[in-house]
């Protein structure tokens, strides 16, 4: 059994989604028990997930709001859903926590009560987005980490590599660094140096490095995993998420013109209807927050039921898969050049 502590209150709509998403999780997943976070009362409002034998209720008295500052959601609300849920994951009682709510205020939290990795200088998020192949590009980092340096893309690098390997049972999976050209001479100096960093990597076993890979290459599929920095990422991320709201618009306003267009559009409904569900950000929400010392996995604030559920199934296949074991031993076994590239980064300049 894998128990998923759940923060119901965080996000933009709070219970009406994560409750509804709850429901459903539990009926496809028999092997799965919730610990749901909340306000007092909240289970009274639920009966039937009140009632179920894999639901345990845990109370707590504050909520981190999506608007919170980071100082206020970790120093002023010690009570908050969001910690709570997290606490039960370092307490091991649960294996894996998922939240919707903010994701600076997530991620100090989870790195205040979990601390990270040895080895790992700083966490990072990581989700797919999709691509022409009909799957998921995992990119990270997603938005944790604006400013990076060369040796925390080779740390994205080894973790993205567990998370695949976890989720989908690749051995091998392949990793680009996204640059503004595919030749080793592009790029800022710290892209270079990631480039070199990466390809010993990739000598050495640790990685199965692509090389340089641009911004089309992330929807085309090329690569299975894109490391960059958390600006480029989140860019990213939200480009892809507005999409489906294209697609969508633009279905609407085709049909609402006149009776040629209206034609025009039947016709070409159902690829357009397909293409859609195929960039649907709701399908692939869930970002794992990686290179702590426990799972957690950050739902996009404004999901509905459906993209919560799928959070959630996310964060359960992470932990039945053993992604936390799978990290550490990708990180253990990639520490000497880890903190060989560390020591060199640190080491005063020369004369």
């Amino acid at each position: 059994m894998i128990t998923v502590a759940v923060d119901c209150m965080g996000g933009d709509v709070g219970p009406a989604a994560t409750m509804p998403a709850c429901e459903a999780f539990l009926s496809r997943h028999p092997q799965a028990r919730l610990i749901l976070v909340g306000l007092p009362g909240l289970a009274q409002t639920y009966p039937a997930l009140a009632q179920h034998e894999r639901c345990t209720w845990v109370q707590a008295s504050e909520v981190v709001s999506m608007d919170d500052p980071v100082e206020t959601a970790l120093r002023k609300k010690k009570d908050s859903s969001m910690r709570v849920a997290i606490t039960q994951v370092k307490d091991g009682l649960a294996d894996v926590a998922v939240s919707a709510g903010n994701t600076g205020a997530l991620m100090a939290i989870a790195r205040y009560v979990l601390k990270t990795l040895d080895g790992i200088d700083r966490p990072a998020i990581a989700s797919q987005l999709p691509n022409a192949k009909g799957g998921g590009t995992t990119v990270l980092d997603l938005g944790a980490n604006v400013d990076c340096t060369a040796e925390h893309l080779l740390q994205f690098a080894v973790m993205g590599s567990a998370l695949v390997v976890a989720i989908s049972g690749k051995p091998a999976p392949s990793v680009g660094l996204l640059n503004i050209g595919e030749e080793v001479i592009k790029g800022n100096e710290t892209i270079k140096k990631a480039g070199i960093l990466l390809r010993n990597a990739a000598k050495s076993g640790d990685l199965n490095f692509y090389g340089n890979v641009e911004g089309n290459d992330i929807f085309a599929g090329t690569v299975d995993i894109v490391v960059c920095d958390g600006f480029v990422g989140n860019v990213a991320l939200k480009t892809s998420e507005g999409l489906a709201g294209m697609i969508s618009g633009f279905m609407k306003q085709e049909f609402s013109r006149n009776i040629f267009t209206k034609m025009g559009a039947l016709a070409a409904y159902p690829v357009l209807s397909a293409f859609k569900k195929r960039v649907d950000h709701r399908r692939y929400n869930g970002a794992a927050l990686l290179g702590l010392r426990g799972l957690v996995f950050k739902s996009h604030g404004s999901a509905d039921a459906f993209a919560f559920e799928t959070a959630l199934g996310r964060a359960y296949d992470a932990a039945h898969n053993q992604l936390l074991s799978n990290v550490r031993e990708r990180i253990a076994h990639a520490e000497p050049l880890i903190a060989a590239a560390m020591a060199e980064a640190s080491a005063p300049a020369t004369a």
